[in-house]
């Protein structure tokens, strides 16, 4: 079934991300680098998906090939059926650092994605207070970055990345540059948000429990070059707690040291 989002004409059946037999080499003037090899997966629509691995092994080239940022050197990559040539706005990428211009507030920095696609009107000046209100943010749209937190500047950064309304969000290593606490409040408020509003999610991280704790799936990675070597399915009493509280389940210890096998055997040092 064919539905137009976003000005995009979009196969809504289809999954919301296909990787097939992706494979991309950086070429400098001195050598050619397999970066990642055959890359093979699919994210269904509102999944929340996880990839980790050793340093090295490709997990943001993947992001970047599904932004459209890079353009594999075979295989290809789909974005709800269609072929990803470029950037889309379908999609959201949230990076480790938040990027806020100083000099603008908080508000004009969270419409700083609407401004640029010139969709910045009186109700989407609403839905962008709105989002703000429900991080926390409420009463701090004149306020400018250097006046908030850390984990402050994330949330922004994430009304930002949701103020687009896009249907799926790239998150690569978000939280590793915040204190223990506020990451894991972070965690719980970014899942509860995008369940909320049936988003679909891929994260890179090196927190092999976050990655359980948020994920329907945590896909594990080898290097040299990248390749996917095992998918584990997160079980369901794992997956529908708040992440806070899914590291409390029954299974989450055993699983955790499964993939951490996985990932030794990988090489992983993390």
């Amino acid at each position: 079934m064919m539905e137009e989002r976003s000005g995009l004409t979009v196969d809504v059946t289809s999954p919301m991300v296909r990787m097939d037999q992706v494979t991309h080499v950086y070429v400098t003037d001195q050598e050619a680098s397999l970066a990642v090899e055959k890359i093979d997966f699919s994210v269904n629509t509102g999944e929340f998906v996880s990839l980790v691995g050793p340093s090295g092994c490709g997990k943001t080239t993947i992001l970047s090939m599904i932004a459209g940022l890079l353009r594999p050197a075979a295989g290809q990559v789909m974005l709800q059926g269609q072929l990803v040539n470029g950037p889309s706005p379908e999609v959201g990428y949230m990076l480790q650092q938040d990027y806020l211009f100083p000099w603008r507030t908080i508000m004009d920095n969270a419409l700083l994605g609407l401004e640029l696609s010139n969709s910045v009107d009186e109700a989407a000046r609403e839905r962008t207070r709105l989002l703000l209100e429900g991080m926390g943010l409420g009463g701090k749209e004149h306020l400018h970055p250097s006046q908030l937190s850390g984990g402050m500047r994330q949330r922004v950064a994430l009304v930002r990345t949701l103020a687009t309304n896009p249907g799926l969000l790239l998150l690569d290593e978000p939280f590793s540059a915040l204190d223990y606490q506020t990451k894991l409040q972070l965690e719980d408020l970014v899942v509860q948000t995008l369940r909320e509003r049936e988003k679909t999610a891929i994260l890179v991280t090196h927190d092999l429990s976050e990655a359980i704790a948020v994920s329907d799936r945590v896909i594990v990675m080898g290097r040299n070059p990248g390749h996917i070597r095992r998918t584990f399915e997160i079980p369901d009493s794992i997956r529908e707690a708040q992440p806070f509280y899914a590291r409390e389940q029954p299974g989450f210890n055993e699983l955790f040291h499964e993939i951490w096998g996985e990932l030794e055997a990988s090489g992983a040092k993390e």
